[in-house]
C-alpha cells in the first residue's frame, strides 16, 4: 500500500506537550520506543487502517521562539523525560519541523500569555481578530500545499487563556463573522479564532485545551457548513481520569461522597501560566465539574492548582475523599498522582491526531463526541463516566473496522 502524508498543525507548537509530541513520533518512526500510553495501539484499533508515524508531518503556530530541540533539551535537564541518546537521533528531523512553524495569534490571549510573546509574534499585535483568522487560515493552507499533504489535522495544545466573555457562549455563525467585520475590536479569544482558521483551510479541529476553542453554537455550525469534523475539550491525562473512574465506584456502591479535595502541584510552563488567577479559573471550572454530574449531587469540593517552579514537568496531585458508610460512618480515601505532564498528553494528542484524521478519512462532519474519552469537558457528549466513555469509543472502533 502507497504511504499517506498527512499534516499536524499543532497551535502551542514549541511547548512541552507538543515538543513531546514531536519526539514521540520521531522516536517511533525509528523504532527507539515502544506504544505505551497509545490507546490507538490496542489490538481492537490494528483493523482501522490508522494513519503511520511515518506518513506525519508537523507544522505549527507559536508566539515564543525557540525550536523543538531547545525544548527537548529543557524537558531532558530539568524533567529527565528523554534520553540524550534520543535527542541525538531525532534532531535532523527535529529540525526539518521547526522550518514549518509560524507565529501565533496574540489577539484575546490574555496578558499572561502574551507577555511571553517573541519578537516574530509580537510585530503581529496590532492585526484584529479577522486578519488573524485569516493570516492563520494561510499559513495552514500554504503548509498544506508545500508539504503536499492529503490533509492537515490542527491540534490546539496552547496554553490555558482566560475564560471569554458570556456573551460569546451563545452566539451563532451569523453572529461571530458580524464580530469579525465590524469596526469594534472583537472578544472572541484567541483559541476560537485558530478554530475558526483551521475550518476556513478545510481542516479538522481538535482542542486538546481548556480554551473555549470550537465548543460554542457558531462554531458547531461553521464545523458542519465546512464538511470537518471537531472535538475538545482539555486532555484528560492524571488526576480527573482518576475521578471519572472512582466517582463511579461510590455512586455504584451507594457510599455518600461528602467532600473531595484535590491539590495539584506542577512547574512547567503551562502551571507558570495557570499560576494566573484569570487563566487558573478555566482551568478549576474544567476539572471540578465532573464529581456531580456523576454522582447526582454535589459534595464539598475543592480544586487548587499551584506552581512551583523546582518541579518542572512533573506534577503530584493529593486526593481527600471523605465519604459515608453504612450506619453514617465516615470513612477515607486518598491517593496521589504523580506523572510527567507533557509525557501523560503527548500520546492521547497522538492518538487523536490517528482518530481525528481517520474520521475526516470516512468523509464525516461535526462534533467527534465518541472521542469523550479523552476530555474532560468532552464536546458532544453528556456521559461523564470514564468505562462508558471508552465503550462509546469501542463501538465507533467496531463501526469503522466493519466497513
Amino acid at each position: 500500500m502507497a504511504k499517506r502524508k498527512i499534516g499536524v498543525w499543532l497551535v502551542g507548537a514549541w511547548g512541552g506537550v507538543a515538543t513531546t509530541v514531536v519526539v514521540g513520533l520521531c522516536a517511533l518512526r525509528k523504532g527507539l520506543t515502544e506504544t505505551n500510553g497509545l490507546v490507538s495501539a490496542l489490538p481492537p484499533f490494528a483493523a482501522l487502517d490508522l494513519v503511520g508515524w511515518d506518513e506525519l508531518v508537523i507544522g505549527g503556530h507559536e508566539i515564543r521562539e525557540t525550536t523543538f530541540a531547545a525544548e527537548a533539551q529543557v524537558l531532558l535537564e530539568k524533567s529527565h523525560v528523554f534520553s540524550a541518546a534520543t535527542l541525538s537521533a531525532i534532531a535532523s528531523q527535529l529540525a526539518k519541523f521547526d522550518k514549518n512553524v509560524r507565529p501565533g495569534t496574540l489577539v484575546n490571549v490574555g496578558s499572561k500569555i502574551d507577555s511571553l510573546a517573541g519578537p516574530a509574534a509580537a510585530k503581529t499585535r496590532k492585526e484584529t481578530a479577522a486578519q488573524a483568522v485569516n493570516r492563520l487560515a494561510k499559513d495552514i493552507s500554504e503548509f498544506k500545499t508545500r508539504e503536499k499533504v492529503e490533509r492537515v489535522i490542527v491540534v490546539n495544545v496552547s496554553s490555558t487563556e482566560p475564560p471569554p466573555p458570556d456573551e460569546i457562549r451563545t452566539w451563532g455563525w451569523a453572529e461571530i463573522q458580524r464580530s469579525l467585520q465590524a469596526k469594534a475590536a472583537s472578544p472572541i479569544p484567541a483559541s476560537t479564532l485558530y478554530a475558526i482558521a483551521a475550518m476556513q483551510a478545510g481542516c479538522p479541529f481538535v482542542n486538546f485545551t481548556p480554551s473555549i476553542g470550537s465548543d460554542l453554537p457558531g462554531l458547531y455550525e461553521y464545523a458542519l457548513a465546512q464538511q470537518v469534523v471537531h472535538a475538545g475539550r482539555d486532555g484528560k491525562t492524571g488526576e480527573t481520569l482518576m475521578k471519572a473512574v472512582l466517582a463511579p465506584m461510590f455512586a455504584a456502591r451507594n457510599l455518600k461522597v461528602m467532600s473531595w479535595v484535590g491539590h495539584n502541584i506542577f512547574g512547567n510552563l503551562d502551571g507558570k501560566v495557570l499560576d494566573d488567577p484569570v487563566n487558573k479559573a478555566n482551568k478549576v471550572k474544567s476539572k471540578d465539574h465532573l464529581l456531580t454530574e456523576i454522582l447526582g449531587y454535589k459534595p464539598q469540593s475543592l480544586v487548587s492548582i499551584e506552581y512551583i517552579e523546582s518541579l518542572g514537568d512533573w506534577k503530584t496531585a493529593w486526593d481527600h475523599i471523605h465519604f459515608q458508610g453504612f450506619l453514617g460512618t465516615p470513612m477515607v480515601l486518598q491517593f496521589i498522582w504523580q506523572g510527567c505532564d507533557s509525557l501523560l498528553a503527548a500520546p492521547l494528542v497522538i492518538d487523536l491526531i490517528r482518530l481525528t484524521e481517520r474520521e475526516a478519512r470516512r468523509g464525516k462532519a461535526g462534533v467527534m463526541s465518541h472521542l469523550a474519552s479523552f476530555f474532560k469537558s468532552p464536546m458532544g457528549s453528556d456521559e461523564p463516566t470514564f468505562a462508558y466513555q471508552f465503550q462509546q469509543l469501542m463501538q465507533w472502533v467496531e463501526t469503522v473496522a466493519k466497513e
